[in-house]
């Protein structure tokens, strides 16, 4: 089987415990996680293969991400070692009408100082069909948004399969351009593009009105920004976008829609209460189409695959989501009721 490459960076995630405020206790829970990387772990519990291509800096934090990446059985040797410092970010879990909150100290970080010329492509897409990026790693520094396109250059040259999760992140563009100016150049390698309510317009500037804080979906407005994205880019093969209707930050509707210039598609919708965390919801989604368009014959259920995988991530602790094809297909086929399996 071809192999998937993800590129990005991955951070260590320093969370305060269970539903406290950040330093409220003296304690922070250590874990790694980040986009690029997330999809990757998904990606190895599924069971593909799957390479992830990052730069750590050296030392023993360093070390302990690529060993935790190696046990989910991600493909590290194209991890570059070099670099000052890893990127941290802070987490602290909302609850009910308090919303979690991320604090970035992610400045200077190996990969933010990368750019390119510094990975070797060649290597890195042997064997591969498919390369994996995101709106975060151009967000970082000029250079990583220069190597992020450097990247999807040389993939669609090479006729591999590009994926990118718009990821519109406002607390990261601050070196000089805009999202709209970088991220659409990149798009124009881009053969399957995912985003959420808001990334397609404040990522590339697609003007169509969606109300993200209403807590309720507009289903015409979605069909508009889907055909308009496609018709700006038609590198483009299908569009999906990530319906997610926040009524706190315990309680969320969660679909998707999917437009392949033929026909536009909507998943189910999970009803997801008690949510035990949904930062990385969007990158278990992402490996969940990543996996269902490589895994299933039609469009539908490689949406209903990616949207039941994200539904599961909800209830899991840490960037990762930990789950198998077998517990996402049990959910596609209505075995949601929590009933414990003996």
């Amino acid at each position: 089987m071809s192999r998937v490459v993800t590129f990005g960076e991955i951070m260590l995630r320093l969370k305060s415990p269970d539903r406290e405020r950040l330093f409220q206790s003296p304690t922070l829970e250590t874990t790694f996680g980040g986009a690029e990387g997330n999809v990757a772990v998904s990606l190895a519990n599924y069971g593909m293969p799957v390479a992830f291509v990052t730069a750590l800096p050296p030392g023993a934090v360093g070390d302990a991400c690529v060993r935790e990446l190696r046990g989910f059985g991600v493909d590290t040797r194209e991890i570059r070692r070099q670099g000052d410092r890893i990127g941290i970010y802070f987490l602290e879990t909302g609850a009910n009408q308090r919303p979690s909150r991320v604090v970035y100290d992610r400045a200077h970080s190996a990969i933010a100082t990368a750019g390119p010329g510094d990975f070797d492509w060649d290597a890195i897409f042997e064997g591969a069909d498919w390369l994996h990026v995101s709106g975060i790693t151009p967000a970082i520094s000029a250079s990583a948004a220069e190597l992020c396109l450097e990247a999807v250059q040389q993939a669609r040259a090479k006729g591999i399969t590009v994926s990118c999760d718009y990821n519109y992140r406002k607390n990261l563009w601050r070196w000089g351009s805009s999202a709209p100016e970088v991220m659409r150049e990149i798009v124009r390698y881009v053969t399957i593009g995912i985003a959420n309510e808001e990334d397609c317009q404040k990522s590339l500037g697609v003007d169509v009105h969606v109300d993200v804080d209403a807590g309720r979906l507009e289903a015409d407005r979605y069909r508009l920004i889907l055909e308009r994205v496609l018709e700006e880019f038609p590198s483009l093969e299908k569009q999906v976008i990530t319906l997610r209707e926040s009524r706190s930050a315990d309680s969320n509707g969660w679909s998707a829609v999917l437009h392949n210039r033929e026909e536009l598609l909507t998943s189910r919708k999970y009803e997801i209460t008690d949510i035990v965390d949904r930062v990385g919801g969007g990158d278990s989604f992402a490996a969940g189409l990543i996996y269902g368009l490589r895994s299933y014959d039609n469009d539908r259920q490689a949406l209903e695959f990616a949207t039941a995988a994200s539904c599961l991530k909800h209830s899991i602790p840490g960037d990762f989501n930990r789950v198998s094809v077998g517990e996402v297909e049990a959910l596609m086929a209505g075995q949601g009721s929590g009933r414990v399996q003996r």
